[in-house]
């Protein structure tokens, strides 16, 4: 039984780990996206602006603006979708968890039970 529970140790392990990784990615996807929208407002306030050279090149202005808008809906989607992830990652890290919880106290139930069947033994063995 040590070996399943040794198993089931490895594979808490290793989920935890990979909840953690989807953790990262979902912070950095939301971080992108944030940057994103930073820079379609800075270039939408730079395009207002009097000293800009939108007159001059406002299909630039608006390209980079648009393409700073798809980005952060890309990172958006990124994110839920990573989201999604990390709560699968979480329900089966539970479940390893309590699969690993249950397994060590069977382990401790049959340890307490032979050494109980042990002390039986010894005092009958005493009074005889």
């Amino acid at each position: 039984m040590t070996s399943r529970m040794e198993r089931l140790r490895k594979l808490v392990k290793v989920q935890s780990q990979l909840k953690a990784m989807h953790e990262t990615r979902h912070a950095g996807f939301i971080a992108e996206a944030l940057a994103a929208q930073n820079e379609a407002s800075e270039l939408t306030v730079r395009f207002d602006a009097e000293d800009s050279l939108s007159g001059i090149f406002p299909e630039i202005y608006h390209q980079r603006i648009d393409k700073a808008r798809m980005r952060q809906l890309e990172q958006q989607q990124l994110a839920r979708d990573e989201a999604a992830k990390v709560a699968t990652a979480t329900a089966r890290t539970n479940m390893v968890e309590r699969a690993y919880r249950d397994a060590l106290q069977w382990e401790e139930r049959l340890t307490a039970d032979r050494e109980r069947l042990e002390m039986v033994e010894r005092k009958a063995s005493e009074d005889r």
